[in-house]
């Protein structure tokens, strides 16, 4: 027989009056000038330049006449130049003292907000067991201890699809659960260890005259086999890795992709053992040439650290020359593979960290060098000539003795396209759709704000209903005959699992028909969609939503991460929050147990989670599994408190529930929260 689980359900109306009177206004953060995007068009180039002291420290006061930047030999005037820093002026203390034990909810960045973009690429697809943990241990003390406010961060593992857990955010909770998820890939190439063991040679005495020439050598094949199979998964993590660095091209100013990875070849071998390029170093250099252009900058770690060639107790050997064969093998593989990371860094204006155990020290001296020179020059009309170059060199020398200098190595004699040639306007309704739906950033066409929302019913099991707010005025209204006016938007809505797999989806087509105060009153204060997902298994979730003007052709997408609670294991939980802003008036009516309830508008409350100063916050959810006493009574207490911008603006008390106790409830309501009916309670101001 299945079990009902116990469910609560609560809400609390939130006195919020008294915050007009504390509230001050935060300060206006200054949006970053032009001088943060480096560019590559037909009449200007910038370039990013770091330059550092004999210690490793950036030089902060070099002049325009101390460097020099030289294309395909020739020597450029330099036009622009500028230093950016990423030294803060001042810490921020959090705003709640973690010893309370209750969480401050991450600040949602704006774009000025921004003062570092870092992607955090797990190469699972290469990573050994060993390196996988070293890894995890990296990106957790990161999280912790090294990440600061104002950085837009994402863990990224190569071998995985654009799941849940893969996009760009501040969310600390988010990316705890990305670690979660680094963990060995038995599937990739990278085994228990850094190497391999040696087996034992074959015995040969068995295998017939020597002389004859269609003999068949297994350690060739097998080799082979194995370079292909390198070759191969090496390509993937190159391909996952341009897909990251197009997608931060959309970012502004100078963005950095740390690497962890067990490495790749280059080069590989041929019959007469010599070493021949392969398409690994061809895709190599259209990573390069994208990040150039995209303004990234890539660090890599060799997640092994310090290892030994030497052989161990795994390795099974059975004469002195295979001992040396074999450890030397294993050095031409650890020089081969950090070749590749190497050159992967330095053709992008970072470095490689090799040979270090303490990974977190060498993602350290990543956050340390991000304070940059922008340096520009016009090129002249050869630059771009496909017939007498096809790759353009730049080079750059700092003239202060002592000073150390690392810059891109070029780019491909072809400018940037213009943003309206990358956008796919000429594609399909659908395939525009699509591509604004998979894009790890949200494109702003139309204005939208997302909250996905998690419940559960008693019947029909958990589920989560997104709330998406849309703003009508970035909507096409046309003018039609009756005198109404339309507007025609068509949604595609996907839920995407941890794992890049999509679990649910919706794709419809609506039109909105308004005639005068109507209409004003939409476009004014814009209108909210909503759809619902079942939700079958417990776990992290991605919700995101496209939505195409059908007439104007404006795009708009909004994505939000949530983590869906597993009520079986019957620990603690609760719903997500449905809240209700009304004003002092309304809220004196709402007391008043014989008067009307006055109107009012939950679901878009609930949507754009905003609410007026000066009036009051009210808010219901649920609450499951919790226990009953002897007279079967849940013993809660509940401490309520507000944030703004991620600052405490309301501090409630611990106060005991007083709610209604239902065994069995009707689906989870978000229209409004007065269907409850429940106590009341008010919070006092700190």
């Amino acid at each position: 027989m299945k079990k009902i689980l116990p469910v609560i359900v609560i809400a609390l109306l939130a006195a919020a009056g008294a915050i007009a009177q504390s509230l001050k206004p935060l300060p206006k953060s200054v949006p970053p000038g032009d001088d943060d995007v480096v560019k590559i068009s037909t009449n200007l180039i910038q370039i990013d330049v770091t330059v550092t002291d004999g210690k490793g420290k950036p030089i902060a006061d070099l002049k325009p006449e101390e460097i020099e930047i030289y294309e395909n030999g020739e020597k450029q005037k330099i036009t622009n130049f500028s230093f950016i820093s990423s030294l803060r002026t001042s810490a921020q203390k959090p705003a709640v003292s973690e010893k309370t034990g209750i969480p401050v909810p991450q600040q949602v960045l704006r774009p000025d907000q921004i003062r570092r973009t870092i992607a955090l690429v797990v190469d699972d697809l290469s990573l050994s067991f060993e390196s996988a943990f070293l890894t995890r241990k990296a990106l957790k003390k990161f999280v912790d201890e090294q990440m600061q406010e104002g950085d837009l961060v994402a863990i990224i593992r190569t071998g995985a699809g654009i799941g849940a857990l893969q996009q760009f955010t501040s969310d600390k909770r988010m990316l705890y659960a990305a670690i979660e998820k680094v963990k060995w890939n038995p599937a990739g190439t990278g085994g228990v260890s850094a190497f391999d063991p040696v087996q034992a040679a074959a015995d040969t005495s068995l295998q017939g005259d020597p002389d004859e020439t269609d003999t068949f050598d297994p350690g060739s094949s097998a080799r082979s086999l194995q370079e292909f199979r390198n070759t191969v998964f090496s390509t993937g993590t190159l391909g996952a890795l341009k897909y990251v660095v197009t997608g931060m091209g959309e970012l502004p100013g100078r963005k950095s992709v740390i690497l962890f990875s067990d490495g790749f070849k280059l080069f590989e071998t041929d019959e007469n053992g010599m070493p021949v390029s392969n398409i690994v170093l061809e895709f190599l250099r259209e990573l390069v040439d994208a990040a150039n252009r995209s303004s990234v900058v890539f660090y890599t770690i060799d997640g092994r650290g310090l290892v030994s060639t030497a052989l161990t107790a795994e390795d099974s050997v059975s004469s002195a020359e295979q001992i040396v064969t074999a450890t030397q093998a294993r050095g031409a593989e650890l020089l081969d593979t950090q070749e590749g990371l190497s050159y992967l860094a330095e053709e992008t204006g970072g470095f490689a960290v090799l040979n270090n155990n303490d990974l977190s020290k060498g993602v350290r001296r990543v956050l340390d060098d991000q304070s940059y020179y922008l340096v520009g020059y016009e090129p002249n009309g050869a630059t771009f000539d496909p017939a007498k170059r096809k790759y353009n060199n730049l080079a750059v020398k700092v003239l202060r003795k002592g000073a150390n200098v690392r810059y891109r190595s070029g780019f491909f004699n072809v400018p940037d396209r213009p943003a309206d040639v990358l956008s796919p306007t000429n594609a399909s309704p659908q395939a525009q759709l699509e591509t604004a739906l998979v894009s790890p950033f949200a494109v702003s066409g139309i204005d939208l704000r997302l909250n996905a929302l998690f419940g559960s019913d008693a019947k029909k099991g958990a589920f989560v209903r997104s709330l998406l707010h849309i703003n009508a005025g970035d909507l096409k209204f046309t003018d039609e005959k009756d005198g109404t006016r339309k507007a025609v938007f068509e949604v595609l809505a996907m839920s995407f699992g941890d794992n890049g797999d999509i679990v649910d989806q919706l794709a419809k087509s609506h039109t909105l028909i308004l005639r005068g105060e109507a209409y004003k009153k939409v476009v004014e204060d814009g209108f909210v969609y909503q759809f619902a997902f079942p939700v079958k298994k417990a776990g992290a979730y991605q919700y995101r939503v496209a939505i195409r003007d059908a007439q104007g052709g404006k795009i708009g997408s909004a994505s939000q991460f949530i983590e869906v609670p597993n009520l079986g294991k019957k620990h603690l939980a609760t719903s997500s929050l449905v809240i209700e802003n009304v004003t002092a008036d309304q809220w004196k009516k709402m007391s008043d147990a014989t008067g009307d309830h006055p109107p009012t508008n939950a679901m878009s409350d609930t949507a754009l989670r905003r609410v007026r100063i000066g009036t009051v916050l009210r808010y219901g959810l649920e609450i499951y599994n919790a226990r009953l006493d002897a007279l079967k009574v849940p013993k809660l207490t509940t401490r309520v408190r507000v944030f703004r911008d991620g600052k405490l603006v309301l501090d409630g008390k611990e106060t005991p529930v007083s709610a209604a106790y239902r065994r069995s409830l009707p689906p989870f309501p978000l229209a409004t929260v007065r269907e409850y009916q429940l106590s009341r309670a008010r919070l006092s101001h700190p």
